[in-house]
């Protein structure tokens, strides 16, 4: 499995404070959403050249962690 925490960077003063992909201006978000419109891999990687494979599956673990954590504070 990816630790995400090589892979994911948090800078107050880049794209208002949201998590990036090492330090680039390509944020989790953006990865996870052109995941969801359908994109592939390759895709997203075609569009972005500093992207890798290892890249996407960290802005993955990083939400599944995300989502894990937000369910046990709320139980």
């Amino acid at each position: 499995m990816i630790d995400y925490k090589d892979y994911i960077t948090i800078e107050p003063g880049k794209r208002s404070g949201k998590p990036c992909i090492r330090r680039l201006r390509v944020t989790v978000y953006d990865i996870l959403n052109m995941l969801a419109d359908g994109m592939t891999y390759q895709e997203i990687i075609d569009d972005f050249p500093k992207i890798t494979n290892d890249d996407i599956l960290a802005c993955l673990a990083f939400a599944a962690d995300r989502e894990h954590k937000a369910v046990i504070l709320s139980a």
